[in-house]
């Protein structure tokens, strides 16, 4: 598998309170995690970069992940919910981090399936041929009036409370996690990233810039690049996977 990770503090933010991850293992096995702080001073950062750490020891430290759907969504949930409360801790035994938190989400390949896990609104987008669906489904108050009828989905574009959460990793001494797994095919694309990028950046123009012929390190730069060009006010991140296609399989076994 092919990956690429971009991060930029974007052009007015003073430090980048994202982080994120790509983590390799046996058997084409790969972890990605990005996450995306929130918090009082510098708490933000305090807050992804615990995340990211937690979550890359315990993919380090685990011996057996099954390959089935519902034990890696299993062992996936299990795994965010150990981080929650070890930063909702750690925010309560460190007054300058009181109230911090950070948004996850974690795209889990076994070599067979993708598992998706996440709170809060950073995505997770799979590119497959020609269709760019969006995986996640944003635990935010705008997404839960889009959801309920109470607004359309172009006037949450613009709604004044946009980056307001119902959830995140941290805050919270108990937390949901969502996930789901996914079938891939050769010559899939998937897409994790923070709201710096899907704030200034639309889905159309996602579909485009991962369809380009650019190298995949190519494609994270331009579209970090199109969202610091759109106004770049908060912190962008993003990693991209892509599954060999079936003629780049056939070179590989020549």
């Amino acid at each position: 598998m092919k990956t690429a990770l971009k991060t930029d503090r974007g052009k007015i933010r003073q430090h980048n309170e994202d982080d994120a991850g790509i983590f390799t293992g046996k058997e084409e096995r790969v972890l990605a995690v990005v996450c995306d702080g929130m918090g009082g001073h510098l708490a933000g950062d305090v807050a992804s970069r615990m995340a990211v750490s937690a979550l890359k020891d315990a993919w380090e430290q685990a011996q057996d992940i099954p390959d089935s759907p519902a034990e890696t969504e299993t062992w996936l949930k299990g795994q965010i919910t150990a981080v929650n409360q070890k930063v909702y801790d750690h925010s309560r035994a460190h007054e300058e981090c009181h109230g911090m938190g950070t948004t996850v989400v974690c795209a889990l390949y076994t070599g067979k399936t993708l598992t998706v896990a996440h709170i809060g609104d950073s995505r997770c987008y799979l590119l497959h041929k020609d269709s760019f669906t969006q995986l996640t489904e944003d635990h935010s108050l705008v997404n839960e009036l889009v959801r309920t009828g109470g607004i359309s989905k172009e006037d949450a574009e613009h709604h004044p409370r946009k980056n307001v959460l119902t959830k995140a990793l941290g805050t919270d001494p108990e937390v949901e996690v969502e996930a789901h797994s996914f079938e891939m095919e050769p010559g899939d694309k998937v897409l994790l990233c923070s709201d710096g990028l899907t704030n200034k950046v639309d889905d159309v123009k996602l579909k485009d810039m991962l369809q380009s012929a650019s190298s995949l390190e190519e494609k994270a730069e331009r579209l970090v690049q199109a969202a610091n060009d759109n106004g770049g006010e908060d912190n962008i991140t993003v990693v991209l996977l892509e599954l060999p296609s079936q003629t780049e399989e056939g070179e590989d076994k020549c």
